[in-house]
């Protein structure tokens, strides 16, 4: 209900897909699915706009499957346009606004390049990598916020002055090419899932009928002997980019440097839409000058008449701390101003969505003086990314991982709904029947769990599939469930052979597969989730838990390169401490109590 303005630098670029043309990923997909269940738009722009659908990690448990789509980039951008035109009360104006206006420690409004003053009630900025933003290509550098567009002034001083901390940090982007100069017979296909899913738990969206593939190439020692030759020219090793770059998503010759062991990296070409011919290099992000991207892509396999359309770069941008916000992402200095997206140093379209949607969200309950709405990390992965946020900053582009959630086996992208759409709904974002769907689907979900508990099956029928999938073979009968606890085995391989059961979950299921998905991982893991439950409990009491001086992280095989290197860095005093130190995930703190019970 609250009336917004948006206003942007340039109104045809509204939800232009800077970098990679794809949505999701590890935990990114998590990500989208609670942005959707919430009531936002996330997962049906993308479904409606997707040329290829893949979970990840299929091969691993539920809480490690990650839904992740390649997105038209054109269409994507068009489908969003519409979407947000079609907003009640959201007005757009373009112009770059290079001023902020405050009454004390108060925002009231923005000033913009024409003069004109708006006056607000709350300010969000989201203003991606274009504060101060200044473009790298080899020994040139030219002031932009994007290839093709102009930096944004004004901002950062006006903040800076007001006492808050800035920063800068780097990220980059690889070349984009003609697809038609390519040799796909030299590369790896790389397609879709067989049986595709979709984003949106809604049924407005449909999961796709064909795909687009990816294809998979190489770089080699040649490549990397052709790139060595720049680095005397590159802004990263002469000096001139003295930021921090993204650590999981670095450029060419970053990998090639701090990786000098490895003899290749894999290039992943993504097409960049349904009909066009520009193909994105996934993995080749660089910011050395053009001669050495021409001739060291030229040595990658499939790569060798290769056409140029445009140059990676690398860019640098203004930050802040964002230890300096609440949990709303309200500023602790200034009332009623906002901070969402890459402003608060994280990586990504997921994680500046659903920092996008809670500073909207909180900013329109500010305006109706109603209290914030705040996930909490057993609630959501949106949770994980605020809380790691405001309490352990970072120094780095923050990037989201299901390893950063000590609860992801309750966290599933199969489940965001039936945890967070309740909440959308008592917001008004997730309408009535979004509601009504899921209140279904839990209720047929806990019909059939309370069913199959009481449904046997014999060894005649079950102990074929069982020999096949190399299970020891039951003597009497059995509950269906006991024999679903045991790995490898399906409900649905179960179903195949007890016609009492399949009956059930027929009826269960009739107007929602989902159904089936919820029971199966919700009876075979439920001793995981209890065991969980625990952990977390046990990670609370930690705060005592002091940590000698004398303690040697290098010892601890088992705990990560980077949790090593923050921890080695911080010196935290306590357990407790370092569980909260970006990059130590809860499997690293669970192998120094190990270290030091020993």
């Amino acid at each position: 209900g609250a009336s917004t303005l948006l206003i942007t630098m340039n109104l045809q670029n509204i939800a232009q897909m800077s970098c990679n043309p794809a949505m999701g990923g590890i935990a990114k997909g998590q990500i989208i699915r609670e942005i959707d269940a919430l009531g936002g738009y996330s997962g049906i722009v993308t479904d409606k706009t997707a040329i290829q659908f893949k979970m990840l990690n299929k091969s691993k448990g539920p809480a490690m499957w990650s839904p992740r789509a390649q997105s038209d980039r054109m269409q994507f951008a068009e489908c969003w346009r519409t979407v947000l035109e079609q907003t009640k009360n959201l007005d757009f104006y373009q112009d770059a606004v290079n001023g902020l206006l405050f009454e004390e420690d108060t925002i009231v409004g923005v000033k913009t390049k024409l003069g004109l003053e708006v006056k607000a009630k709350t300010v969000i900025l989201t203003a991606g990598t274009f504060l101060n933003g200044l473009i790298h290509i080899g020994d040139k550098s030219f002031g932009g916020g994007r290839a093709g567009e102009g930096a944004s002034t004004g901002i950062t001083e006006d903040l800076v002055l007001k006492g808050f901390e800035s920063g800068r940090m780097k990220t980059g982007t690889p070349p984009r090419v003609d697809g038609r100069s390519l040799d796909y017979s030299k590369m790896t296909e790389q397609p879709g899932d067989e049986v595709t899913e979709k984003f949106s738990y809604l049924p407005s969206t449909k999961a796709l009928t064909k795909q687009r593939s990816c294809y998979l190439t190489y770089t080699n020692l040649d490549v990397h002997s052709l790139l060595r030759e720049g680095f005397d020219r590159s802004p990263m090793f002469s000096g001139r980019i003295q930021s921090t770059g993204p650590r999981y998503c670095p450029s060419i010759e970053d990998k090639i440097d701090r990786f000098a062991s490895k003899d290749r990296h894999q290039i992943f070409v993504e097409p960049e839409g349904w009909t066009t011919v520009e193909m994105y290099v996934n993995g080749f992000s660089t910011s050395l000058p053009e001669d050495i991207q021409d001739k060291a892509i030229r040595s990658v396999a499939g790569f060798e008449n290769v056409k140029f359309l445009r140059y990676g770069y690398a860019i640098e941008y203004d930050y802040f701390p964002p230890t300096q916000l609440t949990h709303s992402l309200e500023t602790k200095r200034i009332k009623n101003l906002f901070f969402a997206g890459q402003i608060n140093g994280t990586t990504g379209y997921e994680e500046a969505a659903a920092q996008g949607l809670m500073a909207g969200v909180n900013a329109a309950l500010k305006t109706q003086g109603k209290p914030s709405f705040i996930l909490k990390r057993n609630e959501a992965y949106i949770g994980v990314l605020i809380d790691d946020l405001i309490t352990k900053g970072t120094d780095e582009p923050y990037r989201m991982f299901t390893s950063r959630a000590e609860f992801r086996i309750l966290l599933r992208q199969d489940n965001a709904d039936e945890r967070l759409t309740s909440l959308g709904h008592a917001l008004g974002l997730a309408d009535d029947a979004r509601l009504e769907k899921v209140h279904h689907k839990i209720q047929q979900t806990n019909w059939l769990k309370k069913e199959l508990r009481r449904i046997g099956i014999t060894p005649e029928q079950v102990n074929p599939l069982l020999i096949e999938k190399e299970s020891a073979p039951i003597t009497q009968q059995m509950k269906i469930t006991s024999v679903l606890t045991r790995p490898h085995i399906s409900l649905s391989e179960l179903l195949s052979v007890c016609p009492e059961a399949n009956d059930t979950a027929v009826k269960a299921s009739e107007n929602d597969a989902d159904v089936l998905v919820q029971t199966e991982i919700q009876l075979k893991y439920e001793g995981y989730i209890e065991r969980e439950k625990e952990q977390a409990n046990k990670l609370a009491r930690l705060e005592d838990l002091v940590i000698p001086d004398s303690v040697n992280y290098d010892e601890m095989k088992s705990v990560s390169l980077e949790a090593k290197e923050k921890l080695k860095k911080i010196k935290p005093r306590t357990i407790g401490q370092a569980s909260r130190v970006s990059g130590v995930s809860p499997s690293d703190i669970s192998v120094l109590l190990i270290y030091l019970g020993r």
